[in-house]
């Protein structure tokens, strides 16, 4: 049986690979770029036991051939923008369109695709256009700085390059969204669709087909074994029968796709769909009820041939670990050889400010729950770490006057980076907690000991949103762990760097930090 879990995994294009130096010092953004996609995602592709072998082994044949027709129109919009923005401002300015800017282009789709789409809402969407541009132009930037590369373009080019694309590509997305519904295109190429099933999953479904324009799928209508008193009454839809009736009814309406979301519980129902429907030609999908519970990046996999469904997973497995780990690494020891003299000042500060030890160890919780010990700057009179953990509080009359400023610019967490290089933690993740706070907290917020399924962080999603410093009332450690948790299930290269970039900015003025 075939699980539509995610999207196909679309393997970015390769750069020029051309003996010219330009592009040679370029294409390293193309592999950054190929392995910071925040979609990475696997195919549906295995086969149920019981007899529908015949049917998945088709199966992405037919998801290339439909319903990823409208997934890569949106992909495509923000990388054409990005690529004929540039070429255009170019000409306009009158600069020779030669290999340079082909290269730019080029190397811009490569990084932007896929690209970002309204689906939510306009400020989800203007929010994450910015942040991915943002990223995508700083990759660029570096890039060109450290090859040389950037002085071969004009620097007006390049502002208003970088200043036009976003508003461009909203307005390219708004116009398709309004323009494409009801075109004959669309018309021609919908797929007739029934649900078996009248349930919560059915009506998200549902809801999300009907909030998207460049859906290729048409619902005609639920089958369902209830009567109408048995179904919730937020279960609305044209119900066109029982589940008996839905080969028959295939058959006589050109029905091309059936979405099935039954609970798991229905096996004997389902089985019995299944071979009254051998005798058609129609599409089966099955929507798994776990999908109503929090998921950590879902995904499909198998185990010596056998298909599991991952439903709270690390984000890090397999390259994106790889990618991880490297970025960790380089960047840190980048930031310590920077650091290294401002670090040495601090030291001498502390050690002649108050009595007691430069650094403060403490035991915290590290990735997978494991004990780890994370150095700080002493910024206080005491070093606790025992079963009891007071936090730091205004004004506190603990913390020492160098303390004090090292806290609000958060020159206390630099010896984490000594961490990062040891393998402990991550620059960008989860902010770790002292383990009095971790086993107090993981009885009272559900998920809290999800966030330890990576490694903690310098600084993370939920610092530079507003939760940092104390944490006096229970909502406010759950507004932290709530961000945390969408850190894991979006994670990619180009959020980490949009993280440091926007920590960078926030540090100086968080009036929260003491």
């Amino acid at each position: 049986m075939a699980l539509a879990l995610r999207r196909m995994e679309r393997p970015a294009p390769c750069a020029v690979t051309h003996a010219i130096a330009l592009t040679r010092h370029l294409a390293i953004a193309t592999t950054l770029a190929h392995g910071s996609s925040r979609h990475k995602q696997l195919a549906a592709k295995r086969r149920d036991a019981n007899a529908l072998s015949d049917m998945s082994s088709s199966f992405l044949q037919r998801t290339l051939s439909s319903q990823s027709f409208s997934s890569l129109v949106k992909d495509a919009v923000e990388p054409s923008v990005s690529a004929t923005s540039l070429l255009a401002i170019a000409h306009f300015n009158h600069e020779v369109v030669d290999f340079r800017y082909a290269t730019l282009a080029l190397l811009s789709v490569v990084i932007t695709f896929p690209g970002k789409w309204p689906a939510v809402t306009l400020a989800r969407f203007l929010r994450d256009l910015a942040t991915s541009w943002t990223a995508h132009c700083g990759m660029l930037l570096l890039v060109g700085l450290v090859t040389g590369t950037l002085s071969m373009f004009p620097t007006r080019v390049i502002v208003l390059w970088v200043l036009a694309a976003p508003p461009l590509t909203l307005a390219a997305c708004v116009l398709l969204k309004k323009g494409v519904r009801g075109t004959r295109l669309m018309r021609a190429r919908k797929k007739k669709s029934v649900i078996v099933g009248a349930s919560a999953l059915s009506q998200k479904f549902m809801q999300t087909i009907s909030d998207d324009n460049m859906s290729l799928i048409e619902i005609v209508g639920i089958f369902d074994d209830r009567d109408s008193q048995r179904r919730d009454p937020g279960e609305h839809g044209r119900v066109l029968g029982k589940i008996g009736d839905v080969a028959a009814y295939c058959g006589s309406h050109a029905i091309d796709r059936i979405y099935i979301t039954l609970p798991m519980s229905s096996h004997p129902r389902i089985m019995q769909l299944m071979n009254d429907l051998h005798d058609t030609t129609v599409s089966i999908y099955f929507l798994p009820d776990v999908f109503l519970y929090d998921l950590i990046q879902a995904r499909l996999d198998t185990l010596n041939g056998i298909p599991i469904l991952a439903i709270c997973e690390t984000p890090f497995l397999g390259v994106n670990g790889l990618i991880k780990q490297a970025s960790d690494l380089l960047l840190g020891s980048l930031i310590l050889l920077l650091i290294a003299p401002l670090m040495l000042a601090v030291a001498i500060g502390i050690k002649v400010s108050s009595r007691g030890p430069v650094l403060f160890r403490q035991r915290r919780y590290g990735l997978d729950g494991r004990e780890i010990v994370v150095y700080k700057f002493r910024s206080m009179t005491v070093c606790e770490d025992g079963p009891e953990v007071t936090q730091v509080r205004k004004n506190d009359a603990r913390v020492t006057p160098i303390g004090a400023f090292l806290r609000r610019t958060s020159l206390d967490e630099l010896p984490q980076f000594i961490n990062v290089l040891q393998g402990r933690m991550s620059i960008v993740g989860p902010r770790p907690h002292a383990i009095a706070h971790n086993e107090m907290y993981r009885k009272l917020i559900k998920s809290y000991m999800v966030r330890h399924k990576v490694k903690p962080g310098i600084t993370g999603w939920a610092q530079i949103n507003g939760c940092r410093g104390e944490t006096e009332s229970l909502d406010k450690m759950e507004r932290r762990i709530a961000y945390d948790l969408e850190y894991l299930r979006n994670w990619s290269l180009l959020l980490d760097v949009w993280i440091i970039v926007r920590t960078l900015l926030i540090v100086l003025r968080d009036r929260n930090a003491y």
